[in-house]
């Protein structure tokens, strides 16, 4: 019946040991070392385990951290007591002994561990009631600038303890966007990308925000939460680019020299200097307080202005921002005195020229800044050489340069050719050039052209710039080697959008007529061409330009297939890197000079991230992007014409009557490429009131002309035969007849 009993409690105390099984996961086992698992929190009484010892044991004895909450009875059971604490003690460390009926020891003693399993009892605290913290402006998003903590007795292993933090209210809340994040697990609170780029002290210098924390990771259901405010100053940013600076050139000042400064948000940023034209020499450098130097004495006339970059980096190396642009200017001082265009600069002027003629001009030139009083320059006329029939004779524009007829007309009889020494200055150098100036004799005789039309020539659009297609040859009658002899062409009609250019030889006045812009036969095809030779010194009066001083030529232009062109070369986007999966992220555009449909694709895109639409041009991600792997992501476009058609036209005219069998081989724009070739048929023949005539060929069973000559000219023989035999006897039996009907038909009228 006691057997019976004890049976019955055991199965009525089922639901509360699943809690106290042993490693076995039994509820009586002989006395040996084992460890239990049991919740806290349950109530008193509660069996954990049956100890069985050798039939000599009349007794059991427990020791160590019982707490006076553990017993054990005579025969064996093990039971706490009181409700558990994890908090108070996790693990108990029991050791159970079997005496006799002597108290002496049989078994044992062997140890025993109670592990208390944490249950959710306790809620999450943050550690202040409050917090507070500021931010600078334009911080980067995402990098924390405060934390909130909280903390959970309950066991951190377990779902209990595992803390979920959460803004859960922000004022103010600007067009209801959050300018506030927060890191769920470890309450670290940052800028979002909205806030990084809208904060502004002037408009809201201060928020509040209202934080929660929940345990059970998050779950709602029996979990425990607490709530802190926490108030937010925001600060100016001073991680701001600095006015740009002015340093004078070859500074005699001990170096280095500081410029100016920039200075991080916080403390510690490691700060660098970034030129991205990476010279030879770079002679600025920054310290670890942000203060920017240059090294080394600079020189306006070898580079005037430097452009380059402050970095500020974190202990890892990660970028903080985005760079700053410092720019500095090297200023300008008077260190270059004027230099001469040349040894000598030679003039000329008519002899017949009147006072006050302009007869050209000297241009010296200063490497100091253009537009300072350090580049002004002056001029004066200080020896005239020969002085005839005076001195004096010349006057030049103080800051012009230019030299004019001072009181008379020259005559080359007096002497061909003058001399000057001229000064030129500015405010604290000076220099002195030497400028001859020749008599020519008057410019009475025109230009006048070889011939007065250059012809034809064809050209494809696609020929090189500064190819020479046509020289072209002018004379003239007066003295040699003047400017009244010199030859200038120019094109006066046929080429508005100034595709040609011509280039005069000096000693032989020779016209050499050269490609200056890409012909375009879409816009042009045929260039009726005319051609002007001058004189750079004025006619006489009374001498005009007339048409032996022009020429015509004519120049037709063929069509190429020319490749699409974009809109500009560089196309850039930015973009987030969670931007998602299909966002448009930039667009190309590009034509084709043919008017064709374009295609386009992507090529060099290695991390496939993107695709184009090949028709519109637009470009989407197609993958996450990642700022960590490329910040900066290139790849090329390519834009295909799509070939629906081709034309065949001819280089030349001097083509034989005839056809010709043209084989024209078409491929498509596949991978590999698949491609046919056709025979085209040409027939060239000449043109007959808007008809082509094209002489008959020999073709099989037609006799040749020989042939019919000869059988037309033997059937007319056989004709002729007979009809000589038919009227020599006509004329034998009719002849008195045919003499009346003469005699009478001289007084009769003639009928029709």
């Amino acid at each position: 019946m006691m057997m019976q009993a004890q049976l019955h409690c055991l199965c009525l105390f089922t639901l509360y040991l699943t809690t106290g099984y042993g490693q076995e996961g039994k509820f009586s086992g002989p006395l040996k070392p084992m460890t239990f698992s049991i919740f806290e929190g349950q109530g008193p009484s509660q069996i954990i385990f049956q100890f069985k010892a050798s039939p000599l044991a009349v007794t059991f004895k427990l020791t160590g951290e019982t707490d006076d909450i553990f017993q054990i009875q005579p025969d064996g059971l093990l039971y706490h007591n009181k409700a558990l604490d994890r908090e108070t003690r996790a693990v108990h460390k029991l050791q159970v002994s079997a005496l006799d009926a002597h108290g002496n020891t049989v078994e044992g003693p062997v140890p025993i561990t109670i592990e208390v399993k944490d249950i959710n009892d306790n809620r999450p605290v943050f550690l202040q009631p409050k917090y507070e913290g500021s931010v600078r402006q334009n911080s980067r998003p995402g990098k924390p600038f405060m934390y909130v903590n909280a903390t959970d007795l309950d066991d951190p292993a377990t779902p209990n303890g595992q803390l979920i933090y959460q803004i859960i209210m922000q004022l103010p809340k600007v067009n209801n966007v959050m300018y506030f994040q927060i890191n769920n697990k470890t309450g670290a609170i940052s800028l979002t990308r909205e806030g990084s780029q809208e904060l502004d002290p002037l408009k809201n210098p201060f928020y509040n925000l209202v934080v929660s924390v929940e345990d059970m990771g998050g779950q709602k259901e029996h979990s425990f939460s607490d709530s802190t405010s926490v108030d937010i100053t925001v600060k100016e940013n001073i991680w701001k680019a600095p006015e740009p600076v002015e340093i004078e050139e070859n500074s005699t000042n001990p170096y280095p020299i500081k410029i100016t400064q920039v200075q991080w948000n916080d403390p510690g940023a490691l700060y660098s200097l970034v030129d991205k034209e990476k010279p030879s020499k770079f002679p600025f450098l920054i310290d670890q307080e942000g203060d920017i130097y240059v090294t080394q004495p600079l020189d306006r006339e070898e580079k005037d202005a430097y452009v380059f970059y402050a970095v500020a980096k974190d202990e890892h190396g990660k970028p903080l921002a985005f760079p700053l642009q410092i720019q500095v200017k090297v200023k300008d001082i008077n260190d270059n005195p004027p230099t001469c265009p040349s040894t000598v600069t030679v003039l000329e002027v008519q002899e017949n020229e009147q006072i006050g003629s302009s007869i050209g001009t000297l241009i010296a030139h200063d490497m100091d800044e253009e537009n300072t009083v350090n580049s002004v320059l002056r001029y004066r006329i200080v020896d005239q050489t020969p002085k005839v029939p005076r001195d004096g004779l010349f006057l030049v524009q103080t800051y012009l340069g230019t030299f004019q007829l001072a009181v008379q007309s020259l005559r080359k009889r007096d002497t061909p050719q003058y001399n000057l020494t001229v000064e030129v200055s500015d405010k604290d150098f000076k220099t002195l050039c030497f400028v001859q100036i020749n008599i020519i004799d008057i410019n009475d005789q025109i230009p006048i052209f070889e011939k007065p039309d250059y012809g034809n020539l064809t050209l494809p659009e696609d020929t090189a710039i500064g190819t020479v297609i046509l020289t072209i040859q002018a004379t003239d009658a007066d003295e040699p080697h003047t400017g009244s002899s010199k030859i200038l062409y120019r094109i006066t009609q046929g080429d508005s959008e100034g595709r040609l250019e011509i280039e005069t030889d000096p000693e032989t006045n020779t016209g050499y007529v050269k490609v200056k812009k890409p012909l375009d036969f879409e816009a042009v095809a045929v260039h009726n061409i005319v051609f002007q030779a001058e004189n750079p010194e004025p006619l006489v009066l009374g001498v005009q330009y007339n048409a032996s001083s022009s020429a015509t030529f004519r120049l037709t232009v063929t069509d190429v297939n020319e490749a699409p062109q974009f809109s500009q070369q560089v196309y850039q986007a930015k973009v987030s890197e969670d931007v998602a999966k299909g966002t448009k992220v930039g667009n190309v555009t590009a034509k084709d000079p043919e008017g064709l449909d374009i295609s386009y694709s992507l090529r060099g895109d290695k991390r496939g991230w993107l695709k184009i639409d090949p028709v519109t041009g637009e470009i989407f991600s197609v993958a996450p992007l990642d700022r960590e792997a490329e910040s900066l992501y290139r790849v090329q476009v390519v834009a295909t014409e799509v070939g629906t058609h081709a034309s065949l036209s001819t280089k030349h005219t001097d083509f034989e009557e005839r056809v010709y069998h043209i084989p024209v081989r078409i491929n498509d724009g596949g991978r590999p490429p698949l491609e046919g070739t056709v025979s085209l048929p040409v027939t060239f023949c000449k043109c007959v009131e808007d008809s082509c005539f094209q002489p008959a060929g020999h073709m099989p069973g037609i006799p040749t002309v020989g042939v019919t000559v000869g059988v037309l000219l033997t059937t007319f023989l056989v004709i002729g035969i007979i009809l000589a035999v038919v009227f020599f006897q006509i004329k034998k039996n009719k002849g008195q007849r045919n003499v009346e009907s003469a005699q009478a038909s001289e007084v009769k009228p003639l009928r029709n």
